[in-house]
C-alpha cells in the first residue's frame, strides 16, 4: 500500500511537470517576448523538479526508492536540460526574428532625429525644384504634384526604403476626412502630420481618404526639405510673377466672375473663361 501511494505521488507531479510544459510551449507560440516566455519556463519547471526530487522516498533510508523511480527523475532531468537548451539555441539563433516586436509606428517615435541621411540622399531632397514641376492653382497657391514628391522619395531611399504608416484613425465631419500619419525612411521616423482633404458625398469617402493621404505626405516631406521653397513666401512672389499670370474670368454656367490664376502659356481651365477684361 504504502509503494502505491508513493507511486502515486511521483505520478502525480510528474503530470503536473508535463501539464506545465504544454502550457509554456503552447503560450510561446503566441507571444513575442520569447526571453521572458523561456525564463517562466524554466523557473516553473526547476520548482517542479525539485518537488519531484525531495519526495519522501528520496534520500530516506527506512524508505526505499520505488524501482525505476530514480533512474526517471534522472531521465527527466536530462531531458528538461537537454531541451531548454537546444530549443533556447534554436529560438536565438535560428528562427528569433519570427519572436522579435516589431515597432508600432502608430505610436513609436523610433530613429527620430538620431543622425544625418547620407549625403548622396541629402543632395537629392534638397535639389532646387524645376520649374516645370511647379502648378498654379486658380487661386494662386503652388503646389508640387504628389507624385513628384513619390519619385524624389524612390531616388533618395530607393523603392521600399521609405513609407507611411497611419497613426490613428480616420476623423471625418460632414465635409472633410482627415488623418494622421508617420512618415519612415529606412526604418527611422523622419515626420509626423495630419493630410486633410474635402468630400462632397459619402460614395467619394475612399478617394477622399487618398488625397488626405497624399496631403499628409506633402506635409512631411517638408522636414525633409523637398520643395522647401513653396513654403517661402518670396520665393512664390518671384515665381508668380515671372511664371504665372492672372486673369478676369467668368464662368460658364452661372456667369460669375473672379480672378484666375494659370502658368504662363496655360489656357483657362473649364468651367472658366476669359472675360472680355483680358489680363491683369
Amino acid at each position: 500500500m504504502a509503494s502505491y501511494v508513493k507511486s502515486s505521488r511521483f505520478e502525480n507531479a510528474l503530470a503536473n511537470v508535463f501539464q506545465q510544459r504544454i502550457r509554456i510551449f503552447a503560450g510561446i507560440r503566441h507571444n513575442t517576448k520569447v526571453t521572458q516566455c523561456n525564463n517562466i519556463m524554466k523557473s516553473l519547471i526547476r520548482q517542479r523538479f525539485y518537488a519531484t526530487n525531495s519526495l519522501p522516498s528520496h534520500g530516506s533510508a527506512d524508505k526505499p526508492t520505488l524501482d525505476g523511480e530514480s533512474e526517471n527523475a534522472s531521465y527527466l532531468t536530462k531531458s528538461k536540460s537537454n531541451d531548454s537548451s537546444s530549443f533556447l539555441t534554436k529560438s536565438k539563433n535560428d528562427n528569433f526574428s519570427s519572436f522579435a516586436p516589431t515597432t508600432d509606428w502608430s505610436k513609436s517615435f523610433f530613429g527620430l532625429s538620431t543622425k544625418a541621411f547620407p549625403k548622396e540622399a541629402a543632395d537629392i531632397l534638397l535639389a532646387p525644384i524645376k520649374v516645370e514641376d511647379v502648378e498654379c492653382k486658380p487661386d494662386g497657391m503652388l503646389y508640387l504634384p504628389e507624385i513628384k514628391y513619390r519619385r524624389i522619395l524612390n531616388k533618395a531611399f530607393g523603392p521600399g526604403g521609405w513609407g507611411l504608416a497611419p497613426r490613428g484613425d480616420n476623423s471625418v465631419s460632414p465635409r472633410t476626412i482627415s488623418r494622421e500619419f508617420a512618415l519612415i525612411c529606412h526604418g527611422r521616423l523622419v515626420s509626423v502630420a495630419r493630410g486633410e482633404q474635402e468630400y462632397f458625398d459619402p460614395s467619394g469617402l475612399a478617394t477622399a481618404a487618398e488625397g488626405a493621404k497624399s496631403n499628409a505626405l506633402m506635409r512631411c516631406c517638408k522636414d525633409l526639405g523637398i520643395a522647401s521653397e513653396l513654403w517661402d513666401p518670396t520665393f512664390i512672389r518671384d515665381f508668380k510673377k515671372q511664371y504665372c499670370e492672372e486673369y478676369f474670368c467668368e464662368h460658364v454656367t452661372t456667369k460669375k466672375k473672379r480672378r484666375i490664376w494659370v502658368k504662363k502659356g496655360s489656357d483657362v481651365e473649364y468651367p472658366y473663361i476669359k472675360s472680355s477684361g483680358g489680363g491683369y
